[in-house]
């Protein structure tokens, strides 16, 4: 079964190879910007905004006037999907999934372009890996590559690390059936509760960091105040540059531990079960309460449920989400009494109609199992 998987790694440019990077990174931005106008300015006059295919025709103009003749210096396929991602933002907005497509700026903390495979453009030579207008380019080959390269998407982070992401079109074999199943619950002061009884600690990755984190973000902050009072330009400012950076690297190194924990989890509890059911979360809501925001941000929930979901497509498991409104802590696993909602300090509970002693997590996890079984049958 043929699906697309993407593979990242690290690449380590040289200096002109840094500037073409920049220079095609700046470009997409300008051509995105300049449409993102038009397209603006276009449906304010008409009523109606342009289309990819029109905008496509405008950058082949775009590209032979004076003042714009350095957009033909850069990959043109990254320009194209440029006006791909606007066009898609547009659609995305019409459908009232995302807001109004926004301008990018250089300040984006992310900056990134993406290419297209076309003629052998984008190849792999040992630990080489070649890129349209860039050329053969170092990079840490962590693992093979699979399948058909598709496209590729090149990414500076605030560290200054630069990586590549290669979609692939690959032929991923199922796992083998378990003929199990397991209701998860979710939480803060634990990771993920499994109705097995298994409860994963939350790692908490910002808060081992957070004292660490706090002291060089007001090392940063000292160094603005000092760039300013100088009257230098921030990006002439070396000393703010280079706590920016070391301040950006931990930032990174959160993410990393935190993007590996949440991986290796993921794919055991896929590796285990057949059937997946957990509970569809209102986590922007839940993040409304600023007591626990910092928490549930650092927790990742929603990263969580979308490796669960595209490694089950993968793999040939399957997911189950339960409505959010399921009252999953109120109802007894053993026997299906109702007993009323309760505050959060309460950790468990013995049910007045049957007597049992509940681990308010775990009977969650159960009710999740129970009620996500349950909606499968009536499908």
């Amino acid at each position: 079964m043929f699906k697309y998987k993407t593979y990242r790694y690290r690449i380590y440019p040289n200096k002109k190879q840094q500037q073409s990077i920049n220079q095609t990174i700046g470009c997409a931005r300008f051509v995105f910007n300049h449409f993102l106008h038009q397209w603006t300015e276009t449906y304010q006059e008409t009523g109606k905004g342009l289309s990819y295919s029109t905008c496509s025709s405008l950058l082949t103009r775009l590209k032979k006037e004076t003042e714009t003749l350095w957009l033909k210096e850069v990959d043109s396929i990254a320009l194209q999907s440029s006006l791909e991602h606007l066009a898609d933002g547009f659609e995305r907005f019409f459908k009232k999934q995302t807001k109004y497509p926004r301008f990018k700026s250089k300040k984006n903390l992310v900056q990134s372009y993406t290419t297209k495979q076309t003629n052998g453009n984008i190849a792999i030579s040992g630990n080489q890996l070649k890129l349209p207008k860039i050329g053969w380019i170092r990079f840490a080959k962590s693992r093979e590559v699979a399948g058909r390269i598709v496209r590729a998407a090149i990414r500076k982070n605030p560290s200054g690390k630069c990586f590549v992401s290669l979609l692939c079109e690959v032929d991923i074999h199922p796992f083998h059936k378990t003929g199990s199943a397991v209701g998860i619950d979710l939480g803060i002061t634990d990771f993920a509760i499994l109705s097995t009884g298994k409860k994963r600690d939350n790692q908490r990755f910002t808060a081992q960091m957070d004292k660490k984190l706090k002291r060089e973000q007001r090392k940063l902050s000292r160094k603005y105040e000092q760039a300013k009072k100088d009257g230098k330009e921030l990006w002439e400012a070396k000393n703010y540059q280079k706590q920016k950076q070391k301040t950006a690297k931990l930032h990174e190194k959160v993410a990393n531990q935190r993007e590996d924990f949440l991986n290796k989890l993921s794919t055991e509890i896929i590796k285990n079960h057949d059937i997946i059911c957990i509970e569809d979360l209102n986590v922007q809501g839940m993040k409304r309460n600023h007591k626990l925001a910092k928490s549930i941000s650092d927790v990742s929930w929603s990263a969580f449920v979308q490796k669960l979901t595209y490694k089950a497509d993968w793999y040939g498991k399957k997911v189950i989400k339960v409505s959010r409104w399921f009252p999953s802590s109120q109802i007894c696993s053993a026997c299906g009494h109702l007993d009323g909602k309760k505050p959060l300090n309460i950790r468990a509970w013995v049910c007045p109609e049957c007597g049992i002693l509940h681990d308010r997590d775990i009977n969650a996890s159960i009710t999740i199992l129970q009620e996500g079984l349950r909606s499968l049958q009536l499908v």
